[in-house]
């Protein structure tokens, strides 16, 4: 047995793994900064100058969200300038993951405070003065709306181009797995998918069953959609799978009649807009932290308003708290959220399991066999991959490897350990 090593290959050669808005949202960031800081500045002076304690609180309330938003800003910041620094295995691509876990943590102890307070007046309530309450709640509000205004769109990971590697689901009452519809021939079952990551997208018909093989003068595929219009598809063997020659056009929504030896099979095939896999493996959880800080706040403030209307309306005090409280339980879920989600990159889980499957199918229809796999999220909108495989052709070194994978879209970073054996079967 001869073994073979190998580097990575793509942009991730020089192991930067930032995200494809890093700059842009870096700059909304300081600005929503500056903004919550000039706010901050007026209450906590003007509250001074009139008297109003409620203003002073309000501004100090203001310098809690200005610092939460200075994690992002300063992760952006660190990330760019040091995402060429050796020091750094993988990069800084991690780094807005690793702020974005860190302000959930402050969201959920924000999350407690406000609901001990709200409780706490529940049993002892005190006299508001609404005529100061209601307009700060009114005017921290706008604030909140304004840097939901700046902030808003990347936080789902589908602005500045990444719109074209989002993968799609194909869902239909055959469905068995995801993506595909399977038939029953006499001899087995065939699964029918439409394979589209990182290349134009194809059908590909799979047997599910030891027995169960078609060659491909044996097969054919027509699609019929809603306005009538029919298109012809014809197949090439590629190692245990067959795949189209052609390929299909979008959108994927229509009727195809998959042709085989014992007749007609019709099935079903309809477009999702994006795939949640590949969403989260590109979504940026920096700016996404940020986001929920001020859309939480904005909630908040919302709640509040309604309550102190309600209670100067009614004489209901307990509404003020009850908002509170409320408030409280929407932060504390989207606080969570984002833990989750932050965690398990940090961790190393893979966010898109079918990037992992699909890396194995392209190794595996060549006839190797692929003895280790890891893939991983290295940034938004970046994956890595580890790949051991065992092969019996001595010519087909990791470069062969490198050049089968690179037509995955995101997969900026893989290694290839080559084990060259005649007993692989």
């Amino acid at each position: 047995m001869s073994d073979f090593k190998d580097a990575a290959f793509g942009a991730g050669h020089d192991h930067i793994f930032l995200g494809a808005a890093h700059e842009e949202n870096e700059r909304r960031t300081w600005t929503v900064i500056a903004l919550c800081s000039a706010m901050m500045v007026v209450e906590i002076v003007g509250g001074s100058l009139f008297g109003s304690l409620a203003l002073v609180a309000d501004g100090l309330h203001m310098s809690t969200h200005a610092g939460a938003m200075l994690i992002a800003a300063l992760a952006y910041t660190y990330a760019r300038r040091h995402a060429t620094d050796s020091r750094f295995v993988f990069g800084t691509g991690k780094l807005g993951d690793l702020a974005g876990f860190t302000s959930a943590i402050v969201l959920a102890m924000i999350a407690l405070l406000i609901g001990y307070e709200a409780v706490a007046r529940f049993f002892s309530p005190e006299s508001i003065q609404f005529n100061h309450a209601i307009p700060i709640a009114v005017v921290g509000l706008l604030v909140n709306l304004a840097s939901v205004w700046l902030l808003g769109g990347d936080h789902h990971g589908h602005r500045h181009g990444h719109s074209h590697e989002h993968g799609h689901r194909h869902h239909g009452k055959d469905a068995q797995v995801d993506d595909a519809r399977r038939i029953r021939v006499t001899d087995g079952a065939f699964a029918v998918s439409i394979f589209e990551d990182g290349v134009a997208p194809v059908f590909r018909i799979t047997p599910e069953t030891a027995t169960s093989k078609l060659t491909p003068d044996a097969v054919s595929v027509t699609t019929i959609r809603s306005d009538g219009t029919h298109q012809a598809f014809s197949f090439a063997e590629r190692g245990d799978y067959l795949e189209s020659k052609e390929h299909i056009p979008k959108p994927h929504a229509f009727r195809a009649i998959v042709r085989v030896s014992d007749g007609e099979h019709q099935i079903e095939f309809e477009e999702h807009e994006h795939d949640n896999a590949v969403a989260a493996a590109t979504r940026d959880h920096n700016i996404r932290s940020a986001y929920i800080h001020v859309i939480a706040d904005a909630a908040v403030s919302v709640m509040a308003i309604i309550g102190l209307l309600l209670a100067r309306a009614l004489g209901w005090l307990w509404m003020d708290p009850l908002a509170g409280v409320l408030g409280a339980f929407v932060i504390a879920n989207w606080s969570w959220g984002l833990i989750r989600d932050t965690g398990a990159i940090l961790l190393d889980m893979n966010p898109d399991r079918r990037m992992a499957e699909n890396v194995r199918h392209a190794i595996e229809s060549n006839g190797d066999r692929v003895l280790d796999l890891h893939v991983w999220r290295l940034g938004p909108g970046h994956m890595s991959a580890v790949v051991s495989l065992a092969t019996n052709e001595t010519q087909r070194t990791p470069s062969f490897y490198h050049a089968a994978l690179k037509r995955f879209k995101g997969l900026s970073h893989v290694t290839v350990e080559v084990n060259v054996s005649q007993i692989v079967t």
